[in-house]
């Protein structure tokens, strides 16, 4: 199965959720799929996200995250993932939140140069900490990931109409008609 970066992926809002939501299925543990586990995957992300991301204007012309750094890399996107989706869910989890500034601080003392994917995420990830709506921040109804909801009444449902909103109204249509048709 061929695999690209496309519009779709970057749907987060912010280069952060983008990194986090690189967990396809994540609470599935048979469908889980971790893109940055391929090395092809992981290694055309930051010029994806340069042209694709939310945040491209102030995350342009991304590097790599370097070899020595994946782990501590890894483990800030699950940081990310940890706190925002509990965020999400209402809960201000202090926890959660200590590991992920820890984390944040760590990558920014660390990361050999500012355009490092690493040391972008982690300044992306600052700046959510810091929005000052976290109602904005939802988990997609269908695929569950994460994504900012900038929609002027706060109403959005899925992280992409496109993709999840008419997978959702599809498989509801097809509920009713089937139940409709049943004697």
């Amino acid at each position: 199965m061929t695999f690209s970066w496309t519009p779709h992926r970057f749907v987060g809002g912010a280069l952060a959720l983008d990194v986090a939501n690189s967990v396809i299925l994540r609470h599935d543990g048979e469908a889980r799929r971790d893109r940055f586990a391929v090395e092809e995957q992981l290694q055309a992300f930051p010029e994806a996200a340069a042209r694709l991301s939310a945040e491209r204007e102030d995350f342009a012309d991304l590097q790599r995250v370097p070899d020595d750094r994946r782990e501590q890399f890894l483990e800030l996107r699950e940081a990310i993932d940890r706190y925002f989706r509990g965020r999400a869910l209402g809960s201000e989890d202090r926890l959660a939140l200590a590991d992920l500034l820890e984390r944040i601080a760590m990558t920014l003392r660390t990361a050999p140069d500012a355009r490092c994917l690493d040391q972008a995420t982690a300044r992306s990830a600052l700046r959510l900490v810091c929005e000052p709506d976290p109602e904005r921040m939802k988990i997609c109804g269908n695929c569950g990931w994460l994504f900012l909801d900038r929609s002027k009444n706060r109403s959005r449902t899925w992280c992409d109409m496109t993709v999840c909103g008419n997978r959702v109204k599809a498989s509801r249509h097809y509920k009713r008609k089937k139940t409709e048709t049943l004697p």
